[in-house]
């Protein structure tokens, strides 16, 4: 035990050197992703038919493809047509495109769930579908989805980890540098777990406490 924290006093503060990265990375792609989603969702439950089978095929694409192979696609592949991404910016595009397709799922269930009679009465009463759709559906249908895209929140945060594959100079690729360095691998992922532990522990609690601060008895779950 006192050699596990000795080797973490002399190598954590390189590890916190990657904690900025993985944080930025994760911060813009889950907000680019929510945003994406929420037109992906839209296209699919209120879209015409072209809009839906669009955005239908983009969900499926990349929900029924590993993330690390659009990485590598992004950032191997799009060089061959004359498209050229940084490591950061490649592994940003990738985890928000992945995010969006499985955002658009949690958002298009959350709607759905919005009994359809609310949005029947808004229009009877003279709103537009689309402002229906903003003050009455929408409204409701991101407060119940908080538990949801609580989870794909933090699974991001943790898929970051794979931009050290494409070069990115996060907490694993740091990690994995000290390992080659010291040769002692199991310390120091050991330490790398931890902080990725604790910032997952941290957005967890985060998001608990938007949960509850939105709840609305009988809208959301308790």
């Amino acid at each position: 035990m006192l050699e596990f924290i000795e080797f973490g006093i002399e190598w954590f503060p390189e590890l916190l050197r990657g904690i900025p990265v993985t944080l930025s990375m994760w911060a813009i792609a889950i907000s680019l992703g929510f945003i994406l989603g929420l037109m992906l969702c839209w296209a699919r439950v209120y879209g015409n038919r072209l809009l839906y089978w669009i955005s239908t095929v983009y969900v499926e694409l990349f929900r029924g493809t590993p993330m690390l192979v659009q990485m590598f696609f992004i950032y191997l592949g799009l060089p061959h047509v004359g498209i050229v991404f940084d490591a950061f910016t490649a592994a940003v595009i990738a985890i928000t495109l992945n995010s969006a397709a499985y955002q658009a799922e949690y958002f298009r269930g959350s709607v759905l769930s919005v009994p359809k009679g609310q949005l029947v009465a808004a229009r009877a009463c003279g709103m537009t579908q689309w402002q229906a759709i903003r003050y009455i559906m929408l409204p409701q249908a991101l407060r119940r989805v908080i538990p949801q895209w609580s989870n794909e929140a933090i699974i991001e945060l943790k898929f970051t980890s794979i931009a050290y594959t494409i070069g990115v100079v996060e907490i694993t690729a740091i990690a994995s540098d000290i390992g080659s360095k010291t040769l002692d691998f199991f310390q120091i992922f050991l330490w790398a777990g931890l902080i990725y532990l604790v910032l997952t522990s941290t957005v967890a609690s985060l998001l608990r406490l938007l949960e509850r601060r939105f709840y609305v008895p009988g809208v959301t779950s308790a």
